[in-house]
Order: structure tokens, then sequence, then C-alpha cells
């Protein structure tokens, strides 16, 4: 008898014939979330098991944080062939609580001689009989003791709810413009549920974004990299292409020109990690520079798709997102984003595309993106 970790997946299921390589993946994703807890991390009958866990607690925080995870629990594992072992075990799980309790057995072994309801009754009554200060309530109990069948008996009371979603690195590679604010970590965070891995670039602008700044966005990098299972960031200088388009283009142009200097050089960081799409955390009208108009001249400039999961919330669904994630309150951190910078008083909301091209024609576009691009700084997080 020991204790281990129970990890359940859900969506992974639906997979029909490729399930054995997203089962591969979860498994790859959960030994990397433990690996500082040790332990050892396999694939049994419709589980990940974790055992040898020297931290159980902080095993359970990093794997319900794992995408394509749905549920974790702490378990005790036992041999199954004594039925009343497995009653003792109930009812020492049992003793510590109070109140009225429930038994939910699962019976996947389907060779076991009892079954589920049998079960349930069973330990039920060997519970009442030990623990008389106990009473059983099927529709409203204050504690559930799940028993599970399988190549072993697994016993436990409490489960803790999971992330979901898909098993990071399934379903391809993308690429997120991360500012330090509040919407590009959660779009970035529900495009990885998806399966997908995804790095970052965050545009820095010295003097007028800090080294502040910087160190907020890789602190939410590293809040990310828990689900992510890793984030490779770059960080590229934007100070000298927000100064030409301040100096040349037209004011109420500048910052949809400044937008798609950004997915020109997140394109080519992209190609770098081999991306084959953009994050951005927009939302329709959130900002002047998110309208539809202004949204299509930003995707001129993109070479490949650009993901907007937030476009249709407003700001309190997506605060919403941010708290429950951990990213909300480094996201508020009162410190300068290039974004803010050289702000135009009144912006373009209705934006043509043939005054972008123009306006861009007064500046070397080649030159600008190979400048950024020859100083990139990269953090793997």
């Amino acid at each position: 008898m020991r204790e281990v970790l129970m990890v359940r997946f859900g969506e992974v299921f639906l997979k029909g014939l490729n399930r054995p390589y997203f089962f591969r993946m979860l498994v790859e994703r959960v030994r990397d979330a433990v690996r500082c807890a040790g332990g050892q991390v396999w694939l049994s009958d419709g589980r990940v098991y974790i055992g040898g866990i020297l931290d159980m607690d902080e095993a359970i925080r990093r794997v319900a944080k794992v995408f394509g995870v749905h549920s974790v629990c702490k378990a005790v594992e036992m041999e199954k062939g004594s039925f009343e072992a497995i009653c003792r075990q109930a009812v020492e799980m049992l003793r510590g609580c109070s109140g009225s309790f429930k038994v939910s057995a699962r019976r996947s072994d389907k060779r076991y001689p009892l079954d589920s309801q049998q079960i349930n009754q069973s330990i039920g009554s060997y519970t009442l009989a030990h623990l008389p200060g106990m009473t059983v309530d099927v529709h409203q109990p204050d504690t559930v003791l799940s028993v599970e069948i399988r190549d072993m008996a697994y016993l436990y009371t409490h489960v803790a709810p999971a992330v979901g979603g898909m098993p990071v690195g399934s379903n391809g590679r993308a690429t997120l413009l991360l500012s330090g604010g509040i919407d590009s970590p959660v779009a970035g965070w529900m495009i990885a549920k998806r399966g997908v891995t995804v790095s970052a670039v965050h545009f820095h602008s010295p003097p007028y974004t800090s080294e502040r700044s910087k160190e907020k966005v890789l602190r939410l990098a590293g809040i990310l990299s828990e689900s992510m299972c890793g984030i490779r960031v770059y960080i590229a200088p934007f100070t000298e292409i927000q100064r030409q388009i301040h100096e040349k283009c037209a004011a109420n142009y500048t910052t949809l020109i400044m937008r798609r200097y950004m997915m020109r050089i997140a394109n080519l960081i992209a190609r770098k990690e081999h991306a084959s799409a953009l994050i951005t955390g927009e939302s329709v009208g959130q900002v002047a520079s998110q309208t539809m108009l202004a949204l299509g001249c930003t995707d001129a400039a993109a070479e490949v798709p650009v993901f907007r999961p937030l476009i249709g919330l407003d700001k309190h669904e997506i605060i919403s997102v941010a708290k429950r994630i951990g990213t909300f309150e480094v996201s508020c951190l009162p410190y300068e984003d290039c974004c803010t910078v050289f702000t135009p008083r009144h912006p373009a909301t209705r934006p043509k595309i043939e005054t972008v091209l123009r306006e861009e024609q007064l500046l070397d576009t080649e030159a600008l993106t190979a400048r950024a691009m020859e100083s990139l700084e990269k953090f793997d997080r």
C-alpha cells in the first residue's frame, strides 16, 4: 500500500486512433511538471499515476496547471485481492471526518467479484459499524469516499480540479505578442490550452520603458510557463522604430503603423521558432487600434494567421481569467509599456490601407526590422 497521485484526463479520450500519441504527450508534460518534486510517472488503464512524490501538495499544484489534465487527487493504492483490507482502509480514511458520507465506487476491472453497487453497500455498512458517529447521505454528503477498482484498488476523498484542454505540443506552435498588460498573457494561455507550444516576443523601448517593465514581462512568462511547460521569450528593441514613426508619419496613424511593425518582427521570430501563427490579446473596440478596420490593416502585415482568442470578450471577462491563472496582479504593476509611448491624441479608428502604405514609404522598413532582429535578447522560462 502506498500514496500516489491519480491524474485524470478528459478531451484526450476523443482522439480515436491518434489517442496513444496524445497519451504519450500528456505523460511527458506531467513528468515535466513534477520533475522537481521527484517521483515516477506512468500510464495505466485510463489514468496517469505519479508515485514516490516528495511533496504531494506541490505536485498537485503543478499537475493541476498542466494542459490536458482534467483533475488530480491523492489516492491510496493497494492490492484489490482482499476486500476486507479495502474496507479497513476506507474506515481509516474516514476516521477523521464527521457528519455524513457516501461511497462512490467505479469498477474498471469487470472480472472483480463485486459490482459497483455492491462495493458501495459493503464499504458503507462496514464503515457505519466501525464509525457509529457517521451517517450515510447519498445526495449531499459531507465527504465522498471514492473507490476505483482497476489493476489495483485506489481510494481517495478529495479531487482537485485542473485546467483541462490538450497537452502542450500536440497542436503546433505559435508566437505570442506579449505586453505587460492584462490581455496578452490571457490570450497566450488560452491558445496554449488547445495544445499549442507558445513562444513570445516583447517590445522594449528604453529609455521610455525601464528594466522593471522587462522584468515584469519575464515574471508573467514565468507564471505562464507552469502551464506551458516552458516558454521562450524574445525581447525586441523598439525605440528606434517608434522614434522614426513618430517623426515621419502622420500622428493619427502612428499607433497602427507601430502595430504593423510589431507584426513584421513577430513574423520573423515565428519563423525562427517554426511557429505557424501569431497570438495577440486584442478585443474588438477595446481601444482605437482594435476597431475592425484597424485590425484588418494590422493583419495585412502578418504573413501567418493571427489568433485573437479574446476578440469577443469584454474587460471584466478577461480580468476574471487573468485572476484565475495568476497573472492579474503582476499585469497591474505600474511599469511602462511601449504601447503607451508617443500615443497620438486622436488615433485613426477608420484607417485606410492605402494611407497606411503611403505613410510607411517614408520609413526604411527593411533596415529597421533587420536592426531590431540583430539585437534580440532571448530568455527561457
